[in-house]
């Protein structure tokens, strides 16, 4: 009789101490708003854990009981890398930080990072330098292109002072940006093996301050050069026919007004990519504009991809204006250019401004006596 008593009581006294864990293991659980317990995991690792009560409020409560029990599986419903990989392509979820619209994990970073070093990087510096050596050959093969006719001593005037002053002034400002922004976005991959990160962190400190201050004049000039260049850089059917010919590179002569199709081609590309280039470049030094993050990053994008652009154009621009033509640079410095080559290269606006024709007919044409 006393056994069956002593057994009775033991009986009761571990039912008490099992209901008692399971109670506590409840409280946790409604603490952690249902997730899965630290004891819960103990008790999975021993064998003896079973599904517990699910909350009657909250989110989980709405959930199916299938799903909350394979998420306290070993590894759960969903393995780490697919979780992950779902994270990185943008899942959404909530609680989250404004500026990323519920989304866990903002990748645009790291794709504009990669972009960045894998292209922009990587490729910028082998694009100027093969546009540096496209315009070495064709001097080496062409040659500099010279006045057929040679110099005749008369001069006929092609630009007023205000323009060439807008020329100028652009040009000046174009190779400060130019030089401080390659500074900027090459100089540790190509400046530090030469000179050190110390030499190069002062450089690019002292470039950046210059291209953040002359780009509002940049700015003030492009506009001066985008107003006054205006007339005459419309293309006309004779632009076309300049491009048949190549502009008299494939043979004959290729007839154009006051501005030849490469004139014009260059004073566009000045225009549209230089705009870009501003506007891109007030986000840059004023990032309070817009809280948009994706905006900051395209415009870094586009700043370099743009500045690439124009300086290589611009340095086939100066080289054909400067010693790949001979005459070509009096007009920007003397605003005068001699008529035989005003003849040769702008034979349509030869003849509006002097009333002569470009290429005399044969009939008015000088005639020489022969030898006997």
């Amino acid at each position: 009789m006393l056994r069956a008593f002593l057994a009775l009581i033991l009986t009761l006294g571990l039912t008490s101490a099992g209901t008692a864990q399971q109670t506590a293991q409840d409280d946790s659980r409604a603490v952690s708003s249902g997730a899965q317990t630290l004891e819960d995991i103990l008790a999975r690792q021993r064998g003896d854990w079973t599904l517990p009560k699910l909350p009657t409020t909250g989110p989980v409560a709405k959930a199916p009981r299938a799903q909350y029990q394979d998420q306290l599986g070993v590894r759960g419903a969903t393995s780490d890398s697919e979780i992950w990989r779902q994270l990185k392509g943008g899942a959404q979820a909530l609680p989250s930080s404004s500026t990323a619209s519920g989304q866990l994990i903002q990748v645009l970073g790291e794709n504009w990072r990669l972009f960045r070093r894998n292209y922009i990087l990587k490729y910028s510096h082998l694009v100027l330098g093969g546009v540096i050596a496209l315009i070495a050959l064709f001097y080496l093969v062409r040659g500099r292109i010279k006045i057929a006719g040679g110099r005749s001593g008369k001069m006929i005037a092609r630009f007023s002072m205000s323009h060439r002053i807008a020329h100028w002034f652009l040009a000046s400002t174009f190779i400060l940006m130019a030089i401080s922004g390659l500074i900027i976005l090459l100089g540790r991959p190509l400046l530090v093996p030469l000179i050190g990160k110390n030499a190069n962190a002062i450089l690019s400190s002292a470039a950046l301050q210059g291209h953040n201050l002359f780009g509002l004049v940049f700015i003030l000039a492009l506009l001066i050069v985008i107003i006054r260049f205006m007339r005459g850089n419309f293309f006309q059917w004779a632009d076309f026919k300049w491009i048949l010919k190549g502009g008299g590179l494939l043979g004959g002569h290729a007839s154009s007004n006051h501005y030849n199709f490469g004139e014009k081609t260059w004073y566009w590309i000045v225009v549209f990519v230089g705009l870009l280039m501003s506007a891109t470049g007030l986000l840059l030094e004023f990032p309070m504009l817009t809280d948009v993050l994706a905006w900051h990053q395209a415009s870094t994008i586009l700043h370099a991809l743009g500045a690439i652009l124009l300086i290589a154009v611009a340095m086939g621009h100066a080289y054909i204006g400067s010693v790949g033509m001979e005459g070509s640079l009096d007009s920007m410095l003397r605003g005068e250019v001699d008529e035989n080559w005003a003849r040769e290269h702008h034979d349509l606006w030869y003849e509006k401004v002097t009333g002569k024709k470009a290429v005399p007919d044969k009939d008015t044409a000088p005639k020489t006596e022969g030898t006997a």
